[in-house]
This record gives C-alpha cells, structure tokens and sequence, in this order.
C-alpha cells in the first residue's frame, strides 16, 4: 500500500470500483507481475471523471511507459481528442505501441520518443490537460516547461506527489530517497503559491495534485 491512506480505506475504495475489461485488463496483470508502475485504480477514476467533466481537446502526457494512463485518457474523451504522451525508454515505446495497436484508440494517442525536459522546450501547440508521471525529482523543471504550452483555464495533474507518504512525513523517509523527497516538498511548495494558479492535493494512490491556470 501507498501510506498515504489506511490499507482498509485503499482497499475498500477499490473493491467497490468497476472492474476493466480487455486491454485495460490486460495492462494491469502485466503491471503487477512486471512490477511496471502504473496509476492506480482510484486514480484512474479520479481520471476519468477529471476528463468527462472537463472534456479537452489536447491533452499531453509526461511518461507513457506500457500506455494504461494514455488508454484510460483517450477511452474518457472525444473522438476529437488528441493525446501525445512522451516517454524516455524505448522498450517502453515499443510496448505501449503494441499494447494501443489492439484498440480502437491507437490513432489519437501519438508518442514521442526522448527526454520530455528537452521534447517541451520545442513543443509549439497549446493543450488544455496535462498528465505528469514522469521522474519525480524533475517535476518542478518539467511544471516550468509545461505552463508554457497550457492554455488559460487549463490543468495540471502530477501523480505520486507524496510518494509513499514521505513528502508528508519526516519519519517515512527512506534515506537513499531523500533528494527526491526535497525537490517533491519544493513542488508542492511552489504549485501552491504560484501567482495566477489555484492547486490542491489529494490524497488518494500517492498522491495527486491538480493545478488550475486561471483564465
């Protein structure tokens, strides 16, 4: 479990949510015997909802790995949306692509292969939902980069941002994990007092916090 909240509410919260089917399915089993880290359940749902509610055009997404985030997006909006994702590893790339080429969403969801600090400094289009999962101690560079290219009235949603309860706590802080916990602390210090932006964290899965850029 995350520590983020009690194993009897995570579990609870889960038995009740509606289990995937298909490809969804598929991705789950092979994230947790693969030990590929994959949103959970519950914020897979916050996802949805976020995207049914808010319903984008563009959407970007900061880390593709097996393609089960860049799948539960482009399963929760229109048959205009256009989903980019990034992601670093090519066996990754080549897994997601393979994964995406057995649904009917394969040809909305375009990856990019490279470093996404390097990848959004050329990035010209304007998206109005953004999915960060990517390296945890380069959120704050990778938020910088991303405002950039995210329209007014736009969101940010950056996962894992209390990383196993540690942000919130000195005394579950694993000392090899230190330097990630600072610059995770540093985010959601920044995020939260920065000008002509509203954000809040919730505590579900590792953490999630939205960031709203005001109009």
């Amino acid at each position: 479990m995350s520590n983020i909240n009690e194993d009897y509410i995570e579990n609870y919260i889960q038995s009740i949510l509606p289990a995937h089917e298909g490809t969804l399915k598929e991705l789950e089993e092979y994230a947790r015997k693969n030990h590929v880290p994959i949103i959970t359940r519950e914020v897979a749902q916050l996802l949805k909802i976020l995207l049914k509610i808010y319903r984008p055009k563009k959407i970007l997404e900061i880390g593709t790995a097996i393609g089960y985030s860049s799948l539960i997006m482009a399963s929760s909006t229109s048959k205009e949306c256009e989903i980019t994702t990034i992601e670093r590893r090519l066996d990754m790339i080549n897994l997601a692509k393979e994964n995406l080429s057995n649904t009917k969403y394969n040809e909305k969801i375009n990856i990019l292969y490279g470093e996404a600090e390097k990848i959004l400094i050329d990035m010209n289009g304007r998206y109005d939902f953004i999915f960060l999962d990517a390296a945890k101690g380069h959120y704050l560079d990778l938020f910088n980069k991303c405002i950039k290219i995210l329209k007014s009235g736009g969101v940010i949603m950056s996962d894992n941002v209390l990383f196993k309860g540690m942000v919130a706590s000195d005394k579950l802080v694993v000392r090899r994990k230190k330097t990630i916990v600072k610059r995770l602390r540093e985010y959601l210090e920044y995020i939260n007092n920065l000008e002509g932006f509203e954000s809040c964290i919730i505590p579900i899965g590792d953490g999630i916090a939205l960031t709203y850029r005001e109009e």
